[in-house]
């Protein structure tokens, strides 16, 4: 019997079968890389170069983001989706442009690596590109993000271009876009149908004609993701979107499992924080009743 030579130890922060990468290209992964500098437009397009998959999720608050920002998370969308899941409001529309500035500058001053992108939100660019510019750069200067998204395809490729020539990256957004729920009448998947199809593949490719350097898709049949992921040469998001998209975001309080009642299909629940904050502050509240908190040790003399 031949004598088998023993496999080489894999190294290290490599996962047991899988093939480790050289030192030098782990320093440029986006997830787990090693560099401490603020990550920008140019890895991002890099990472789609290499064929690496990405994460992004949604941050509010400079806590929160840091705990991101440590974990590794290259890219921290503040989104308009602080509306539901922040601010109370019923869907994505109220948020204003001072609620968006003052939180993405709180995202900002929790994070060192991480690229920001802020949204903006519905109202802000949708008078034309002069409107889009003026407010992107209000995100830009007040609060110091990196990036900002905007939704829509070819309505919004105007806007995408002027924000790109005067110097601000743009992250777009199509398929299911939130902002429109008035006029979808709920949040229906997207790109169903062949015509409807060929529309968001003509929207996707005319905000990378625009200088997009990403693309959300949202609520889009997997197949559809698939074939605009590989039309396209920026990489694209997937949130409902399947698996063959570039990265994929969720909303953080839907990833923790923070968000009451029932979540979207595409969500999947890493975590039931709602139950364990809820578990916390019942402990806290039966330890004041019963007079055992504060105890010795919390207590000054």
């Amino acid at each position: 019997m031949t004598q088998l030579s023993p496999a080489p130890e894999p190294a290290a922060g490599a996962t047991p079968g899988s093939t480790a990468k050289p030192a030098s290209e782990r320093s440029k992964s986006l997830y787990g890389g090693t560099g401490s500098r603020r990550i920008t437009v140019r890895d991002i397009a890099a990472a789609k170069e290499r064929g690496e998959k990405w994460p992004m999720l949604t941050a509010y608050d400079a806590m929160t983001a840091s705990v991101f920002d440590e974990a590794g998370i290259p890219v921290l969308l503040v989104g308009d989706s602080m509306g539901n899941c922040h601010l109370g409001y019923e869907s994505t529309v109220p948020v204003t442009m001072d609620e968006i500035t003052l939180l993405s500058a709180a995202v900002v001053r929790g994070t060192k690596r991480s690229l920001v992108v802020g949204d903006l939100p519905f109202g802000s660019y949708q008078e034309g590109p002069v409107q889009a510019l003026r407010s992107a750069t209000r995100l830009v200067k007040e609060a110091g993000v990196g990036a900002v998204k905007l939704e829509g395809g070819e309505r919004s490729a105007e806007q995408v271009e002027l924000l790109v020539s005067a110097g601000i990256p743009v992250m777009a957004h199509v398929g299911l876009t939130p902002q429109s729920v008035n006029a979808y009448g709920g949040y229906p998947v997207q790109g169903r149908g062949e015509e409807a199809a060929q529309q968001l593949l003509r929207d996707a490719k005319a905000v990378q004609d625009a200088g997009a350097f990403a693309v959300v898709l949202e609520a889009v049949p997997a197949e559809l993701a698939a074939e605009v992921t590989r039309s396209l040469h920026i990489p694209t998001v997937g949130i409902g979107a399947g698996l063959e998209c570039d990265a994929q975001v969720l909303v953080w309080t839907d990833m923790a499992g923070m968000t009451a009642g029932r979540v979207p299909k595409f969500v999947k629940q890493y975590l039931n924080m709602r139950e364990l904050l809820g578990g916390a502050a019942k402990e806290f509240a039966q330890e004041v009743v019963g007079g055992t908190f504060p105890a010795e040790e919390h207590t000054f003399h």
